[in-house]
């Protein structure tokens, strides 16, 4: 058997999430479809972080088995040709065996985009939340600084019976680009909704219906009903996968 590493970048307004599900059009569905197509037969992927419906990935990386030896330049050009224009292979690799998409991986980092203009910019509408004018930015970045570290992420993640919410963020800064902001985030690894609930209070922060002043109370009760509001999935993109 050779195992290879696939590098892909997906636009994910047009799938529900990553996750195959039946008779939904997914990430993993379509690119497991066209690599039965490719190697003759059926098989199974690893992925690194899966994600939500309308959230996209710049560099998610997926691993797989196969006893097919294949070029890895070929195998990106006939994927890409049954993939496209929604999905993109940008780099295939043969791994050792001890390799594996999700259990390899060392960091993972996320950045999410809001617009604080006035008016929206309907060029950007299926990548940027358009959050308005108006917004304290300072306070927000509060709930950035507060992030960091390892917490109990309780609040901001929807909790599966039987797993921690326990997680280390390496980082997470807010920065204002070319008119947007840009909130970026590494950890470890990300529980169900923690970026956007953590966008989402920073969003309620910035507009003064919560205090940034108050986001090490909120960590601390680790109490999903202490955070209101969670971010739109389309302004979030899966940006850096780390070995």
């Amino acid at each position: 058997m050779t195992k290879y590493r696939l590098d892909l970048a997906y636009d994910g307004s047009g799938f529900r999430g990553y996750a195959k599900q039946l008779s939904l059009r997914t990430v993993q569905g379509e690119l497991e479809d066209a690599l039965a197509r490719l190697v003759g037969g059926e098989l199974t992927t690893a992925v690194a972080g899966r994600t939500d419906a309308g959230v996209h990935a710049r560099a998610q990386v997926v691993s797989f088995e196969t006893e097919l030896e294949i070029e890895p330049e070929r195998m990106i050009r006939s994927l890409n040709g049954l993939l496209g224009p929604e999905v993109s292979v940008t780099a295939v690799a043969e791994v050792d065996d001890g390799f594996h998409a999700r259990f390899s991986a060392k960091q993972r980092t996320y950045r999410y985009l809001m617009d604080p203009r006035p008016s929206r910019d309907p060029l950007l509408r299926h990548m940027v939340w358009h959050v308005g004018a108006g917004l304290d930015v300072e306070a927000m970045s509060l709930v950035a600084q507060a992030v960091v570290g390892e917490h109990d992420f309780g609040s901001f993640c929807r909790s599966m019976e039987g797993k921690s919410n326990v997680r280390h963020v390496d980082a997470a800064t807010l920065e204002v680009s070319e008119g947007l902001l840009v909130f970026w985030i590494e950890a470890n690894a990300f529980c169900h909704q923690m970026v956007r609930s953590i966008v989402g209070h920073m969003y309620d922060v910035g507009r003064g219906f919560a205090s940034g002043h108050d986001i090490d109370e909120v960590i601390a009760a680790r109490d999903r009903s202490t955070v209101a509001t969670v971010a739109p999935p389309h302004g979030l993109t899966l940006w850096k996968v780390t070995y």
